[in-house]
């Protein structure tokens, strides 16, 4: 088993791929993949299902992932690898787990990767109603094949820019949003805590409500591990890791925990407008013209964004497994500017694929995808945690950690513990007990295929 090797002794490597990326872009693209879709449209379902104590739900789901994130970059900073937590569960619990993280990441990407430019897509082609939504997916698709199969600097450049557009707008929400709230707008008087602890008070629906509020939001946090897989391809990445990491904690305190505080301060949690566009509706009170189809713009490119990033991040991720044995041979291959051309192509196909599937299916497709991708974050998470657990004490012998957990192990034990509690909190929820049996038998699946594949590697070694 692979529990033996040296964390710094990897087949891994990464040498060939380009170093294009900046601090900058790593820096950039650890704040825009916090600020997705998730935030600009799942905020208000969260809001419904918990009322202003959905607060508490972020909070909590916030602190998973930021010592998640800690541990992630720990191991990131110590050895940068394009496989991430994939490479760091191969060394630190075996090749099974190396295989299944990988593919498990790769599955959840793609499904995502459709569900974001069918959701893209339907916006820009009710923009233009002679146009229909698969031409336009299949020209975003192409746009974005031929941005990742050119240099990976190309990558970082647009990511970039997609996400200082997200963070100038979350910085404008923030502004309007607390004049706003102590009434320095035109019009406007100060809202006081009304609606924070009116209309049944802060926890209406109860802990059952923050517990609900929980698996609506503990999932709009996924994303920001690709930073970890971008920084191999970094000009520094031990120090694009640091900087990343350490600012993880301001970012979701910051964008999640200040947008939300300022959406169930300025309106009544049951109100309707929010469960439909919570940015929007408090726009709206400040009596900005346009605001709507802003938004609608807004989202449009965060969707582009993280379409762009999963194209990124499933192409590194299958060059990684096929590097190490785990994956078709000629996925590994890498083109003159130093980008894993084939499996940005299996990326792209699966883009196609998704295109032909808005042609098929266009109102169902973004359920149907969101759905078959389940709770497999929860499983990565979990496995992320583990792989920490047991490389720490070896790269603290060999003097490699440049960023460190807190409160070694207990802070780790503890996040462990709150992972198996939500675990618990899914099966007592029917659709996400749903997602959970899903997951569990995609994990399954892709165990066999790693046992299968392990053993067709001993039987060719040996021939």
């Amino acid at each position: 088993m692979s529990g033996s090797r040296t964390p710094g002794t990897s087949t891994d490597s990464t040498g060939t791929l380009g170093r294009g990326l900046k601090v900058r872009h790593l820096t950039m693209m650890g704040l825009g993949s916090a600020i997705g879709a998730g935030l600009f449209l799942g905020t208000g379902v969260g809001i419904a299902t918990a009322g202003p104590a959905v607060l508490v739900s972020y909070l909590l789901a916030g602190i998973i992932v930021v010592f998640v994130m800690r541990m992630l970059g720990e191991m990131g900073a110590a050895i940068p690898a394009s496989g991430s937590f994939s490479h760091y569960a191969r060394i630190g619990i075996g090749d099974w787990a190396g295989f299944v993280m990988g593919w498990l990441y790769w599955f959840m990407l793609i499904m995502v990767l459709g569900a974001e430019i069918t959701g893209a897509s339907g916006i820009v082609s009710a923009w233009l109603p002679g146009v229909p939504q698969w031409v336009v997916a299949l020209v975003f698709v192409i746009f974005f094949a031929v941005v990742n199969l050119a240099k990976v600097s190309n990558f970082g450049e647009f990511e970039f820019w997609f996400a200082a557009i997200k963070v100038t707008v979350i910085i404008g929400f923030l502004v309007i949003g607390v004049l706003l709230v102590f009434g320095l707008l035109p019009d406007t008087e100060p809202v006081g805590t009304t609606n924070l602890f009116g209309h049944g008070g802060f926890m209406p629906e109860g802990f059952a409500g923050v517990a609900a509020g929980l698996l609506v939001v503990a999932f709009a946090f996924g994303g920001i591990e690709i930073v970890t897989i971008a920084a191999a391809e970094s000009e520094d990445p031990e120090r694009s890791i640091a900087v990343a990491v350490r600012s993880v904690v301001w970012r979701i305190s910051v964008f999640y925990l200040g947008s939300i505080s300022i959406m169930v301060l300025v309106l009544p949690w049951d109100s309707s407008d929010l469960k439909s566009g919570p940015f929007v509706a408090v726009l709206n009170q400040a009596h900005i013209p346009y605001v709507a189809g802003f938004m609608e713009l807004v989202v449009v490119v965060a969707l582009l964004s993280a379409f762009n990033a999963n194209i990124y991040g499933t192409s590194r991720m299958a060059y990684s497994l096929s590097r190490r044995g785990d994956g078709p041979a000629f996925m590994a291959r890498i083109s003159n500017s130093g980008v894993p051309l084939n499996a940005v192509l299996l990326s792209v196909f699966f883009g196609f694929v998704s295109v032909l599937l808005n042609w098929w299916l266009p109102d169902d497709l973004l359920g149907l995808l969101l759905n078959a991708v389940g709770s497999a974050l929860l499983v990565i998470w979990i496995f992320i945690v583990v792989s920490h657990l047991k490389l720490r004490p070896r790269l603290e012998r060999e003097g490699k950690l440049t960023v460190r957990m807190w409160l070694f192990p207990w802070l780790s034990y503890l996040t462990l513990a709150m992972l198996a509690g939500f675990v618990v909190l899914m099966l007592f929820d029917t659709d996400a007990r749903t997602q959970l049996i899903s997951t569990c038998v995609l994990f399954l699946v892709i165990a066999a295929l790693g046992f299968i594949n392990t053993r067709l590697r001993r039987h060719s070694r040996t021939v």
